[in-house]
């Protein structure tokens, strides 16, 4: 763990030798782009959606334009226009619900974005609530850069881009959520926009970037980005800028229900409007005049005061048209061509930290949030002593007599199926760390492998201590049979049963990422592995199709319960005093006769089985996330899916409109 210690340095570092500073500045140009960059052209982009009511929808129709190296271009429009899905397109994260047609070129080539060179800032601001600002950026560095740079490289670069975006003075402030105050939205944003161009990628797409921030902060992240543009191309789409931020952007694309209604130069947007009949008011913002006129939304309430005025939809058809037969247009085209004549380098994969470091600073990170999280573990804890204070306290020294027998099972099923079963409720946190892990994984900065085996490492220590210290009160208040061997082995199925329940429950926040049906879902399948389990309702006496094959089996319950009845009355003798006649019954046949186990195998069997059940629902959990891994890929893996021909097929196939 040396090598990923994450002690925090103070702010202040000694001046570095030139050597060093040659060093580091090498290591950063291998992050960098040596070459010109990144240009990435479009041409024809459709994208449509299947409805009931008119088979395929228009999201995005015919759009053609480029982006280039150190430039920043904005994407703006009304709410609705496409913007969104846009950037999807060109990222390659349209989910499989829609269709998309035309040519996604980068550097004039059809490749796809190799994993980790470029980065993707979504709307939703998915980070860990219990890590202060300092600790995600230094541990996101830490998973990024590469080990060719030394921590103290690794944490200037951290420190250096926290202070490009603002946030030095929140640094030591927990990020904060439900129930815990701490940085604000617009603080969150700006630090997942940190935690993104840690690695300054060559492609960076922002989707909303100042969302949640003033005008103030604003400007001050956009103006961090765009000193940042230098051999990067970013694209960003942005709802409604004001006139400084404005003043950033190189390009300009501006949508309106899916069609361009203008592309190219950002200040000369102003002259296009002016030109088509809207000339922009003096003193007012540009962005606010070019959205007010391509709106439709509010028309009807506009229309109700103002006699005469030109309907939006008919504006829109009048500036589209205008473009598409304006220089500008071709000028868009003879830049694609140009720009794809030219070519340019292959994308290659992003250099990381290697899977060894990159588990380790997973697990310490997954550590540092399970401990400070109290609704995780502690919560649990605290309700499991409680639990085993009552067990304790209702079955107090059990005794040796026939009475004892069925107190003893009592108290086995319920440690094994309910104790177990209050496992449900750390789901909303595993949801939460599986929405981190969908968009770090996404962007690049580790693996399927490293993420569960990070998970699987911080958890064991709190689950170790919630199966030990409630179940040595629950063992040792009712008496079980003395012997630390025996209270070993029970402490130990405990413990296995309930990493078994939390990797079940990991399999469903991986599959079913919805906090209410996911406990539903983890519940309704406890429910029927505690049924088909064999003390409920014995194995003799469970119905042959379905409840006993495959469920009985299936079920880890009969393991636990039969490890633990064996381990509690193999060796004992008990005394048949119900009727006054004192017989002696040894605990071997009770198993046999009472509880049916299977006494043709020993305890530890059942404990490995067990155990082979926890390896296996945490490789079904790694085979989950990496098939889905898989599919984003497989959609990634070319940015242009249908061929020029099939963009015919489908515009011919969509409504006539106006524009085609």
């Amino acid at each position: 763990m040396a090598s990923v210690n994450l002690e925090m340095p103070p702010m202040e570092y000694e001046t570095r030798t030139g050597m060093q500073e040659a060093e580091l500045n090498a290591v950063k140009g291998q992050m960098g782009s040596k070459t010109r960059g990144v240009s990435l052209t479009w041409n024809d982009l459709w994208v449509t959606v299947s409805t009931r009511k008119s088979g395929r929808k228009a999201i995005l129709q015919g759009l053609t334009g480029y982006a280039r190296p150190s430039e920043l271009l904005a994407v703006m429009g009304p709410s609705g226009c496409g913007k969104s899905t846009f950037l999807d397109a060109l990222a390659g994260r349209l989910d499989f619900s829609t269709r998309q047609s035309g040519d996604i070129l980068i550097n004039g080539h059809k490749q796809k974005l190799s994993y980790g060179t470029s980065a993707y800032l979504t709307q939703d601001e998915t980070l860990l609530a219990t890590l202060t600002v300092k600790e995600a950026v230094y541990y996101s560095a830490q998973l990024q850069l590469p080990d060719s740079m030394t921590k103290s490289e690794k944490i200037q670069i951290a420190e250096q881009t926290i202070k490009e975006m603002g946030l030095q003075d929140a640094m030591n402030t927990r990020i904060g959520g439900w129930g815990n105050k701490g940085i604000s939205g617009g603080e969150k944003r700006r630090l997942s926009i940190c935690m993104e161009i840690l690695t300054r990628p060559k492609l960076l797409f922002l989707d909303e970037p100042t969302s949640g921030l003033d005008s103030a902060a604003s400007y001050y992240v956009m103006s961090g980005i765009s000193r940042q543009k230098e051999g990067r191309t970013i694209i960003a789409s942005i709802h409604q800028p004001s006139a400084e931020v404005f003043n950033l952007f190189h390009s300009l694309c501006l949508l309106s229900s899916g069609r361009i209604v203008y592309f190219g130069p950002a200040s000369a947007a102003i002259q296009f409007f002016a030109r088509n009949g809207f000339p922009c008011p003096t003193l007012q913002n540009p962005s606010d005049h070019f959205l007010k006129t391509i709106n439709k939304d509010f028309d009807e309430d506009i229309e109700q005061g103002s006699a005469g005025r030109i309907p939006t939809e008919e504006v829109i058809d009048l500036l589209v048209n205008s473009f598409k037969s304006s220089e500008e247009y071709h000028e868009i085209q003879n830049q694609v061509a140009e720009i794809c004549e030219q070519g340019g380098e292959i994308l290659e994969k992003r250099s990381h930290a290697n899977f060894t470091t990159q588990s380790l600073v997973l697990t310490r990170r997954s550590s540092v949030n399970m401990f400070r999280d109290l609704g995780y573990y502690w919560m649990r804890f605290a309700t499991y002593v409680a639990i085993a204070l009552g067990l304790g306290s209702i079955y107090y020294d059990l005794g040796s007599n026939y009475r004892s027998i069925e107190e003893r099972g009592l108290m086995v099923a319920f440690v094994v199926s309910f104790m177990t079963f209050m496992t449900v409720g750390g789901f909303p946190s595993f949801v939460e760390d599986m929405k981190v892990f969908q968009r770090e994984n996404l962007n690049g900065h580790y693996g399927c492998c490293t993420f569960v085996i990070g998970n699987t490492l911080s958890s064991i220590p709190y689950v170790l201590l919630i199966s030990f210290v409630p179940g040595a009160i629950a063992y040792l208040l009712s008496g079980f049979q003395n012997g630390f061997g025996h209270f070993i082995y029970f402490a130990l199925v405990l413990f296995t049963s309930m990493m078994i329940v939390e990797s079940l429950m990991m399999n469903v926040a991986a599959i079913v990422p919805n906090f209410l049906m996911g406990i539903v879902a983890g519940a309704g399948i406890q429910g029927l592995q505690i049924l088909s389990g064999g003390y409920f309702q014995l194995p003799s006496e469970l119905p042959n199709p379905i409840w006993k094959y495959p469920l009985y089996y299936m079920s880890f319950h009969k393991y636990a319960y039969q490890g633990m009845f064996k381990n509690e009355f193999e060796g004992l003798k008990f005394t048949d005093d119900l009727f006054g006649n004192n017989r002696t019954m040894s605990g071997e046949d009770i198993l046999r006769e009472r509880w049916e186990a299977e006494m043709a195998y020993s305890k530890w069997i059942d404990l490995a089985i067990l155990v082979s059940t926890l390896i296996l629902y945490r490789l079904v959990f790694l085979l989950i996330i990496k098939t889905n891994e898989k599919v984003v890929h497989a959609r990634k893996a070319s940015t242009s899916v249908l061929s020029n021909r099939s963009s015919q097929i489908m515009a011919n196939s969509l409504p006539a409109s106006p524009l085609h």
